[in-house]
């Protein structure tokens, strides 16, 4: 099910994505062209699927959720191309093709991220994209801002840069994790039950408890497969965390405690969606793949 549900939501964001990258000037062609490879590099679109589930799950129209679809992946690729960079993680490879700084150049992937975080946010203010109106967007808009930035991914990145060589305790890397990754993830959550237009505070607090048990559990499953996987099968290169001396879950717990971990935070979020019907069962299947994954 989850697979036929991925492409339907991948063609659907894909389409408003593309329409996204016409440069203004021709003299914007190669920074247009590179924002459009870092988005356009076969990503699993995890995030946008997420916003549409948590729509769809309250009974709302999915290209509603258009906007919110189109921010969060901006926001993430965004993400991915400054981590990548030789200030950051150096990586050669993304979903097993050059990063944007080796496919284009360092400049260009600082200005091609700069470019994709500010066009989340236009996104969000366009009327055609999220057409609920401006006091729902102003919502969207807070709600992306605040997971991005400082005080989520941003945040966690930054802490993520100062641990390296360090050994955090379980507290402290949960924290680290629920800034880098999770923010990210709650926050497509959030934006898809708000692009529903139909939210209320009872299933905005079950769909955050969901979304924070999957936010968590996907960064302990990408430490296993760091450990697990292979370079051809992960799209980056394997092993990097170890070889950087990066604390992660199976350094902490052990392995097979982290894989049993990782099951644990699938069934809390199946559990935080209990109060919902079958609309839900994306998400349901969401967090299940999430923590099934070998990608």
């Amino acid at each position: 099910m989850i697979e036929a549900y991925q492409r339907r939501c991948q063609a659907r964001v894909d389409a408003a994505l593309e329409n996204l990258f016409v440069p203004p000037h021709a003299e914007l062609a190669r920074l247009y062209q590179a924002m459009r490879y870092s988005v356009f590099n076969g990503g699993k679109r995890v995030r946008p699927l997420l916003v549409y589930a948590a729509c769809e799950a309250l009974s709302g129209a999915a290209e509603d959720a258009n906007g919110a679809a189109c921010a969060v992946e901006l926001i993430h690729a965004y993400s991915l191309v400054h981590d990548d960079l030789p200030a950051m993680d150096d990586d050669d490879l993304r979903r097993g093709k050059p990063t944007t700084h080796k496919a284009f150049d360092e400049a260009c992937a600082i200005l091609a991220g700069d470019g994709l975080q500010s066009l989340a946010f236009s996104v969000l203010a366009d009327p055609q994209l999220n057409p609920l109106g401006s006091e729902s967007g102003l919502a969207m808009v807070a709600c992306l801002a605040q997971a991005a930035g400082p005080a989520g991914m941003v945040g966690g990145q930054a802490i993520d840069l100062g641990s390296v060589g360090q050994r955090l305790d379980r507290q402290a890397l949960e924290s680290m994790h629920r800034h880098k990754t999770g923010a990210l993830i709650e926050a497509s959550v959030r934006l898809g039950a708000l692009a529903s237009g139909k939210a209320d505070e009872r299933s905005l607090l079950a769909l955050q408890n969901y979304a924070r048990a999957i936010g968590l559990a996907f960064q302990v499953q990408d430490d296993i497969l760091d450990v697990e996987s292979d370079t051809a099968t992960l799209g980056k290169t394997q092993g990097k965390d170890q070889a950087n001396d990066k604390p992660t879950y199976p350094a902490l717990l052990g392995l097979d405690a982290a894989k049993a971990y990782t099951l644990e935070l699938r069934d809390l979020a199946l559990h935080a969606l209990r109060p919902f019907d079958e609309a839900a069962e994306p998400l349901r299947e969401l967090a299940r793949f999430i923590v099934e994954r070998r990608s």
